[in-house]
């Protein structure tokens, strides 16, 4: 596409460089993530997940907006040694909300333990009123 008429085409607001993948398979590399999203466009950087609660998930940042939903366009269902990708726009503020409610159950999980109260009980009693 002509960069005159990128210019001019208007994105949905959720498009944005990055990208969020899902369902990739534990043993992938980051050569061979290079080789199936390098093909839609330059790559600034390629992230993968790593520790027990990331693993089978990565971000990668295009250098250009149009080259991030061409991938995404064309990865989404995409099949890679029997799993099928699951690609995302990333979205900071979903992901934050998400990272707050996990934190805040620790917390209310860590405080019921601290004050001796079971989960089981609490509904218990409720049902009884």
């Amino acid at each position: 596409m002509a960069a005159r008429q990128r210019q001019q085409l208007r994105l949905p607001p959720e498009v944005n460089r990055a990208l969020y993948v899902r369902n990739l398979p534990f043993k992938i590399t980051a050569e061979e993530m290079y080789d199936i999203f390098g093909k839609f466009g330059a790559i600034r950087q390629i992230r993968l997940g790593n520790a027990a609660d990331t693993r089978g998930t990565a971000f990668v940042v295009y250098e250009d907006i149009f080259d991030a939903k061409t991938a995404v366009d064309h990865l989404s269902g995409f099949n890679v040694c029997g799993r099928y990708l699951v690609v995302l726009y990333y979205q900071q503020t979903k992901m934050q909300k998400r990272q707050d409610t996990e934190r805040e159950m620790k917390e209310l999980a860590e405080m019921r333990a601290k004050l001796g109260i079971d989960q089981g009980d609490a509904s218990h009693d409720l049902t009884k009123r």
